[in-house]
């Protein structure tokens, strides 16, 4: 069923109060995210060296990382290019699976080696959050999501990494393409396995006066 057409003059005020977040990250995931969601962005990558940054605990790096992301964009935002942009977000991800971190496998043989260790168990994707609007504290957490994973065959999880997809992911998988198929279920946020956690994100958008996009605000 279509949905009724938004009056102009609601859709106008609704516009005007929409903010522009500057996304501080090159995934691809994230910013579809955004994008299907109908929050106005603009990608600027950090250039962060991710090496560079070490914690023993999973969820303090996660929060490290996007931290330093956001915090590189703003320090680099143009007064008057950028200056439509309200709010920089950074952003990080990593599997914790029985007490070891993973991001991006190296290559296809790490990628089978951890589905050989992941498959019928469970695990915590973690995403970090960091967003800065200019002149307001900064709003750093943690987000988590509890994975199950299928209980592949080695011909299933062969074949799932021959498809090159788990080589670009946190984790080695990708809940929105084939890895969807390879999970049975999760225990949290959605949005969060891909990378970032909407209603983390519009929650905080309100702390910091925002509107999300679909409320209609003053004028």
């Amino acid at each position: 069923m279509a949905r009724p057409p938004v009056p102009g003059s609601l859709r106008s005020v609704v516009l005007r109060c929409v903010p522009v977040l500057m996304l501080a990250s090159a995934s691809p995931a994230r910013r579809r995210l955004l994008e299907q969601a109908g929050v106005p962005h603009r990608v600027r990558v950090s250039g962060v060296d991710e090496d560079q940054i070490q914690h023993a605990e999973p969820v303090e790096l996660v929060k490290l990382l996007a931290q330093a992301k956001a915090q590189a964009v703003a320090q680099r935002l143009d007064p008057s290019g950028d200056a439509e942009i309200t709010a920089v977000l950074g952003c990080d991800s990593v599997l914790s699976f029985e007490g070891q971190v993973f991001g991006k496998p190296s290559g296809p043989a790490e990628a089978i080696e951890r589905w050989q260790m992941m498959a019928g168990g469970c695990g915590s994707l973690l995403t970090g959050h960091c967003l800065i609007r200019l002149g307001q504290p900064e709003l750093l957490a943690c987000v988590e999501t509890v994975v199950r994973f299928a209980p592949l065959s080695q011909a299933e999880i062969e074949a799932y990494v021959a498809s090159g997809e788990p080589l670009q992911c946190a984790g080695g998988f990708a809940l929105e393409g084939r890895g969807g198929l390879c999970i049975d279920g999760l225990d949290g946020c959605y949005s969060n396995v891909i990378g970032l956690s909407l209603p983390w994100l519009r929650q905080q958008l309100r702390v910091l006066e925002l509107s999300v996009g679909f409320e209609a605000c003053s004028s």
